[in-house]
């Protein structure tokens, strides 16, 4: 293959991980977040945040609330980072943050029951205690380390949000609805995967249409390709149609609601059900599987309509939507980067290369577990059985907790919009942090896996936790005595 032929191969392996990740996780999953943090920001008092995710929070609140609110969220880091955005930017102090940023996909309930029942109880608790652990010491790390920088975001934030007042009840309602939609467009259970109706519509072509997506883009699942359907390229056709109109109508928001505005939202609540329900497109016609997800997110946006229509100012409205819009346009484009880059890089890593450099439970095979989380990167509970391919091909159950804990977290594309959220600086620290937090904890759970008691493991942690805790204090307190 010539230099040529390979670059083009490599362009179109990159825009065929970018189509089928839009296709398949920005609409149900990114899109409902964007507005979740878009409804923090602009309609949550900065005091309710400050209560539980603070900084002058007691740290025996603060960090095991930050985990307890990431636990039920089961979504994609790309999802969870708007989220992250949210809190932080309205008054979360940053170690609470961070802990909330890793411990949400690296442990959430649904990622940990299904990693136990695919590759083992055993993987799955390790996965809970060692995520728990280290997320809430990255957090509190991070938050040493920059302690100075935090005071002053949070001094920033009093100033901008200061005076709201109390949290009205219809904003509270509306955020719990907007989590509900999220939860309702993402949980894998039976009641909102089980099909209730089907109706068939009398639109041929659309199965050839489908054969021929998936000769172009193809499915592949050892390298997380998932292929783009008929029902996925309509909807990234839709998803362009929201972009446009949103810039068109909420750009200029403060100017007053325009046909665009009002076309922006009917455009994203159609495409929310066109992704919620099940299109099975055959040689008669298209079957559309009324599930459980798309009753779930009618009801929802139904709901959420009402309140915005009742319950809520003009002036709320907008900035809400401007809120909204602003996340978007942080965080969208360099998703977008980073899925691509991605899908590039995983096309040059070849599955052999696993049980040569991570077929042991080595210092060396952990990290390189955690460096195939960054350019292997593949959403939420897709790891899993990914992971027990790894098993396959003869990776080590040590490096395989490694490359668990840091697949939801170091993927390229959310280090680059973490970046654009609290800077390069802080990001590429917790990327530091997280890359040696996650080897550790390969390796631990490796070595009593090869016959280490667990007591010995134990000690081993503590002696790590310990030598860290008492160098930071140190540095701590050297750099109090210099001021």
């Amino acid at each position: 293959m010539d230099i040529l032929s390979f670059s083009l191969h490599l362009f179109f392996s990159g825009l065929g991980n970018l189509a089928s990740y839009l296709a398949a996780h920005v609409l149900l999953c990114l899109l409902p977040a964007f507005y979740i943090a878009g409804a923090m920001t602009a309609l949550i008092p900065k005091e309710i945040i400050t209560r539980f995710l603070g900084r002058n929070r007691p740290k025996y609140i603060s960090y095991p609330a930050a985990a307890l609110a990431g636990s039920v969220l089961a979504v994609c880091s790309c999802t969870i980072v708007p989220l992250f955005a949210g809190i932080y930017k309205k008054g979360a102090g940053l170690g609470p943050a961070i802990t909330f940023l890793f411990f949400a996909p690296a442990a959430n309930i649904l990622a940990l029951i299904y990693t136990g029942g695919i590759i083992g109880v055993d993987l799955a608790f390790a996965r809970l205690l060692l995520s728990l652990t280290f997320g809430i010491g990255i957090g509190l790390i991070m938050a040493l380390i920059f302690r100075q920088s935090d005071k002053e975001h949070d001094e920033a934030t009093d100033a901008l949000f200061a005076g709201q007042g109390r949290m009205p009840p219809s904003a509270l309602i509306f955020l719990l609805l907007l989590i509900a939609l999220l939860l309702a467009g993402t949980l894998k259970v039976s009641l909102l995967t089980d099909v209730y109706a089907t109706l068939t519509l009398p639109v041929s072509g659309l199965d050839s249409l489908q054969n021929y997506l998936f000769q172009l883009i193809p499915f592949d699942p050892a390298r997380g390709g998932e292929g783009v359907s008929a029902q996925g390229a309509f909807l990234i056709m839709l998803l362009l149609l929201i972009g446009f109109a949103s810039w068109k109508g909420i750009e200029t928001i403060f100017d007053g609601f325009n046909r665009w505005t009002w076309t922006s939202l009917i455009l994203l609540s159609i495409t929310l059900l066109v992704a919620a329900v099940g299109m099975r497109p055959h040689a008669t016609g298209l079957d559309i599987l009324i599930n459980g997800k798309s009753i779930g997110v009618l009801i929802s946006l139904l709901l959420l309509g009402w309140i915005l229509k009742t319950r809520f100012t003009e002036d709320q409205v907008r900035e809400l939507l401007w809120e909204s819009w602003k996340f978007v346009k942080q965080i969208f484009p360099l998703l977008v980067i980073g899925v691509f880059l991605v899908g590039v890089i995983r096309e040059l890593i070849q599955p052999e290369w696993i049980e040569a450099l991570a077929g042991q439970n080595t210092l060396t095979g952990n990290l390189a577990g955690v460096i195939f989380g960054v350019f292997m990167y593949f959403p939420t509970l897709v790891e899993v059985p990914i992971a027990q391919m790894f098993l396959s091909l003869g990776m080590h159950r040590g490096p395989l907790l490694a490359y668990l804990m840091a697949d939801p977290e170091l993927s390229l594309q959310s280090i680059l919009i973490t970046a654009a959220i609290i800077g390069y600086l802080k990001t590429w620290t917790y990327v530091a942090w997280v890359a040696l937090f996650s080897t550790l904890a390969g390796y631990l759970y490796g070595i009593w896996i090869d016959g280490t008691s667990a007591g010995v493991v134990l000690v081993y942690l503590l002696i790590f936790l310990g030598l860290l805790s008492g160098t930071l204090w140190l540095s701590n307190r050297q750099r109090k005595d210099s001021t």
